[in-house]
């Protein structure tokens, strides 16, 4: 072996890696791209080593695109399956796409049901089958079972792998089970106690194991109650639960009630994250929000969503057409009515973000409904009176226009109610009509909004004769 061989690459520290916020450097980002510029896979390899599987998949993220395919290559067995299950998943799908059946198998095989399902699952149609075809009868099986289920349901975000055990096993034999089978999963916390069909009937911690008696007899040092999750029940439904609960973990049980997998906490994470971001990003029609998203799909989505607010905005447009003769009277009433509607539409807006937040988290619910409706009316009142005084006043200082003053004040408290109602009971009824309150919510809200609010404004200069 050669002197240089012997000499380990130059340590990277981590300050010159990380920020104080955990996010790679640009510095060490230029780096990388660097050694791929220089076709040094050796040097490339040496800068990523030290990272952990979660910083490697933020820096296919951050290089650029024509880069990401060179860095795969110069990791080589660095490029895991763990560090693929941490991917955005657009570049996954970009990586995936260079990949061969086999090797998409591979990694495929490596992971927990949970992740494998979820790299299938992106999968074209003919690449899926090639890919299933290549992996081993048991873990097809899986997958293929995981792939009945409804999408982001407890069935796709489960992992099958668990331990599960009789309740007349002792504690020692339980341990002496843990210690000499090969095949269980790499992480768990907590053991279930299943009857002899299959049915969780209780659950013990690791931790109870290393304090309970090692005699003791299981069904009598169990946990009877639990948390049991049915296979085909929403994933967000489910994050709900282990964040209502504090679970670290939870059975997931079929039609029959019996055992068939298990969800940890730390796949509900991401999914509290994704469905958070996710309510945000309907909520005003920017798609998935993905800066790795196709250029030409963001274009379809948002335009898809703009050409809909397009038609709400001529239909608030033509509101204003029908006083056309007011407005030609008192040209004032142009300059303040898109203030009533803009307000409007704020107070709305607030409105509807609390509300769906509330309905995605449970908080509101058919038990407190009128309640809620109650408040955010009250708000609104509060707001109006508030907000149309300030502006009267400011009305009467600049035009000195007791008529115009009155009408100004009287619009903004009637929009200022109609937003509250609207942001509240829009949302509430999408939701009960079975519609995702977060996808739609804005287009109506900020219709009603802007009709209310120059119907109103320019009905009353109209009804009053303002000129």
């Amino acid at each position: 072996m050669s002197e240089d061989a012997l000499v380990a690459p130059p340590a990277v520290e981590r300050d010159d890696v990380l920020d104080d916020d955990n996010r790679l450097r640009r510095g060490f980002v230029d780096k990388v791209v660097a050694s791929l510029d220089a076709h040094d896979p050796a040097a490339t390899r040496a800068l990523v080593d030290p990272l952990h599987e979660a910083d490697i998949a933020d820096l296919f993220e951050l290089i650029p695109g024509d880069y990401r395919q060179d860095l795969a290559k110069a990791l080589g067995d660095k490029l895991d399956a763990d560090v693929i299950a941490e991917m955005n998943d657009w570049v996954r799908e970009e990586l995936l796409d260079v990949l061969t059946a086999g090797e998409v198998a591979e990694v495929v095989s490596e992971l927990d049901t949970d992740d494998a399902v979820s790299i299938i699952e992106e999968l074209d149609e003919d690449d899926r089958r090639e890919v299933m075809r290549a992996l081993d009868p048991d873990d097809r099986a899986a997958i293929e079972e995981a792939l009945s289920y409804p999408e982001e349901s407890a069935g796709r975000l489960m992992q099958r792998d668990l331990v599960a055990v009789p309740e007349h096993w002792t504690i020692q034999r339980i341990i002496d089970f843990v210690a000499a089978e090969p095949d269980l999963p790499e992480d768990f916390w907590e053991v279930f106690v299943v009857d002899p069909g299959h049915h969780p009937v209780g659950t013990i911690r690791l931790s109870w194991l290393l304090t309970k008696a090692r005699d003791a007899v299981i069904g009598d040092v169990m946990q009877r109650d639990q948390t049991l999750i049915p296979v085909d029940e929403d994933q967000e439904e489910v994050a709900l639960q282990f964040q209502k609960y504090a679970l670290i973990s939870a059975a997931v049980v079929d039609g029959d009630g019996r055992l068939v997998g298990v969800i940890t906490v730390d796949d509900i994470v991401h999914i509290i994250q994704e469905e958070a971001g996710e309510d945000a990003l309907k909520l005003s029609g920017a798609g998935d929000g993905d800066i790795n998203e196709p250029i030409v799909q963001t274009i379809r989505v948002r335009m898809w969503w703009l050409l809909i607010n397009l038609g709400t905005a001529i239909l608030a447009s033509s509101v204003v057409a029908a006083f056309e003769g007011t407005i030609s009277r008192l040209v004032t009433l142009a300059v303040l009515m898109p203030i009533v509607a803009g307000m409007g539409g704020n107070a709305a807006t607030q409105t509807m973000a609390v509300t769906v937040r509330a309905l995605a988290t449970n908080q509101l619910t058919s038990s407190n409904t009128a309640r809620m409706i109650r408040r955010e009316l009250w708000i609104a009142l509060a707001n109006g009176v508030g907000l149309g005084l300030l502006m009267a006043v400011g009305c009467q200082l600049v035009y000195h226009d007791w008529p115009l003053t009155g009408v100004l004040f009287a619009a903004m408290l009637i929009n200022s109610v109609n937003a509250g109602l609207s942001g509240i009971m829009i949302p509430v009824g999408l939701e009960k009509a079975g519609i995702d309150p977060a996808v739609t919510s804005t287009v109506f809200v900020t219709t009603m909004t802007d009709v209310i609010g120059f119907f109103s404004f320019l009905g009353l200069a109209a009804v009053f004769h303002l000129h």
